[in-house]
């Protein structure tokens, strides 16, 4: 690779040799999730340093079949975040979906569950939990199944024979 062209680049890849060493065993283990193989197939590839290959990024996409804009986000997240973030899944900040019941909402589950179920009723269904916990603003909505799993985690069953 020419200087010239390094120098039209704007992440540069320049590893160190024990960083080389660590991407090539992960892939001659061959182990692993399969954009963890290609991130370091990229990085190898792409690598200037005199151990490095120097490839252009039109050459990895053809050798690896990715695309452009994968060799340019891994480039650009080495150089700014550095080699342990581009081998490793970011952490999400807040779930993907927020929870329903959190603790406290959780134990007025519990304990509505454990009561006395309606007149005219031998125990609580899952439907009838999903109704009153919404009458009694414990949550604004809930499913009858996210009621069941919230359920299953404790050891109130509302199928076993002996309730609460």
């Amino acid at each position: 690779m020419s200087a010239r062209e390094i120098a039209v680049k704007k992440y540069v890849v320049r590893l160190r040799a024990e960083e080389r060493e660590q991407l090539e065993a992960l892939i001659r283990k061959g182990k692993g999730p399969a954009l963890r193989l290609l991130k370091a197939r990229i990085l190898l590839k792409a690598d200037v340093s005199e151990a490095g290959e120097g490839w252009s990024d039109g050459r990895i996409i053809e050798a690896l079949e990715t695309n452009a804009s994968m060799v340019y986000r891994v480039r650009k997240q080495l150089v700014e975040e550095g080699f342990e973030a581009v081998l490793s899944r970011k952490q999400r900040a807040t779930p993907a979906v927020a929870r329903i019941f959190d603790g406290e909402k959780e134990a007025k589950l519990i304990a509505l569950a454990c009561s006395q179920p309606p007149k005219g009723r031998a125990r609580w269904s899952l439907r009838l939990l999903e109704n009153k916990v919404v009458e009694l603003d414990i949550v604004d909505r809930a499913s009858d199944s996210t009621i069941g799993r919230v359920l299953k985690k404790t050891r109130s069953s509302l199928i076993a024979d002996s309730n609460g």
